[in-house]
């Protein structure tokens, strides 16, 4: 089993990597989500990371799916981000996004629902087939996850993945 710091040490050179120049993905994250000085903006940042997916059914192709997204935080609980990945057949893969949160679903005040829609890009070659409607690289998609926040700052989430696979993630918001 990792320890602590171990685990901070993975945590740290996988955004690193996937982040070669985190200024750079920063600033591409604002010129994405840029603010609306009327609103009462949140002015924060998300960070999500996803070490273990499950697929619904066995393939032999299917690859360790790892990622790490950003998200800027809005006003009326909107978000928009850019989520750097392994795809499930081991290509660097992108997803740019915007989206929705309902915080406090059910009547709890720990539980929440997240909608996002974007592009996806990174299935190429003999995998680009794997998702619906993907030209030149690019597909569109919609992306629900269903969450549980532990304290105001760190969440658990499942991510659906169309009907492929669910997406396990920790995020943590600045």
């Amino acid at each position: 089993m990792f320890s602590k710091y171990t685990l901070k040490v993975l945590l740290c050179a996988a955004l690193g990597v996937w982040l070669n120049q985190g200024a750079q993905a920063l600033d591409l994250i604002q010129t994405l989500c840029p603010s609306d000085s009327t609103a009462q903006e949140k002015d924060g940042l998300s960070l999500t990371l996803s070490p273990f997916t499950h697929h619904w059914s066995y393939n032999p192709d299917h690859k360790t799916v790892n990622l790490v997204g950003i998200d800027k935080l809005g006003a009326d609980e909107r978000f928009c981000g850019l989520a750097l990945f392994t795809n499930s057949f081991g290509q660097p893969s992108a997803y740019v996004y915007f989206g929705k949160e309902w915080p406090q679903i059910w009547g709890s005040d720990k539980l929440f629902f997240k909608l996002s829609g974007g592009f996806l890009y990174g299935y190429e070659g003999q995998y680009k087939d794997k998702i619906p409607f993907n030209n030149y690289g690019i597909a569109p998609a919609i992306i629900p996850s269903l969450g549980w926040r532990f304290t105001p700052h760190d969440s658990a989430q499942m991510i659906l993945l169309g009907d492929s696979a669910i997406m396990f993630a920790y995020g943590h918001s600045f």
